[in-house]
């Protein structure tokens, strides 16, 4: 049973430019007992990316085959795109006792916690208004349209933020993680978020001390 308290769905959610990605791999970079969740999507690669790394990229006919078979935890039409997370690595992750990193839109989290109640929802945002358009200008990878639609649902989504566990200001990278951080340790303890692995757990604890207490004595 070592691990259990870190079978948890981790979910970061944020409007396009908030710097949840980056976040997001770097806590999994830093934590070996972290698994970053490879989302599938409709878009085509940016220079940079990976198949299989930063997504599964695929096409709508496979797209809509995986969500007709119920191989997806959640999904979404995102900017005319759908993006979706796997459910088999989802479950693999949970079940090998680790912490499922989701990098996800504000739809798919609500998805994730209709499904799976333990998740933990953190809604990443930007400093400022300003800030949030430097960062979506210097990817130089979309047209004026595109950033001004990623504009336009991050004005939507922000509306959001209540509806997640935590909030979290993206300003300062370092301390944004030491943040995230601190809220995954403290959620990997709540009591109540396995009752019945905390009862077996203490259950083995308490055989164990009784044993020694019985071994003392004799």
């Amino acid at each position: 049973m070592k691990g259990w308290q870190n079978a948890l769905p981790f979910v970061l959610a944020a409007p396009s430019g908030a710097g949840k990605t980056s976040l997001a791999r770097a806590l999994v970079e830093r934590h070996e007992d972290i698994v970053f969740s490879v989302s599938a999507t409709t878009r085509p690669p940016r220079d940079y990316e990976r198949d299989g790394v930063d997504y599964h990229f695929v096409d709508d006919a496979g797209f809509e085959a995986m969500e007709q078979r119920g191989e997806l935890l959640e999904w979404a039409w995102v900017h005319g795109r759908r993006y979706g997370t796997p459910l088999s690595s989802v479950r693999a992750a949970l079940e090998q006792g680790r912490t499922v990193m989701l990098d996800i839109d504000v739809q798919g989290a609500r998805q994730v916690r209709e499904k799976l109640p333990g998740a933990v929802l953190v809604f990443i945002l930007p400093p400022s208004g300003p800030e949030l358009l430097r960062r979506l200008t210097g990817r130089a990878s979309e047209s004026d349209d595109e950033r001004a639609a990623r504009l336009r649902t991050a004005l939507d989504e922000l509306q959001s933020a209540d509806d997640f566990d935590y909030v979290v200001v993206n300003d300062r990278f370092e301390e944004t993680l030491s943040v995230l951080e601190a809220i995954l340790t403290a959620e990997r303890h709540r009591a109540n978020r396995s009752r019945d692995t905390v009862r077996e757990e203490l259950a083995r604890l308490r055989e164990e001390v009784s044993a020694f207490i019985a071994r003392e004595g004799s």
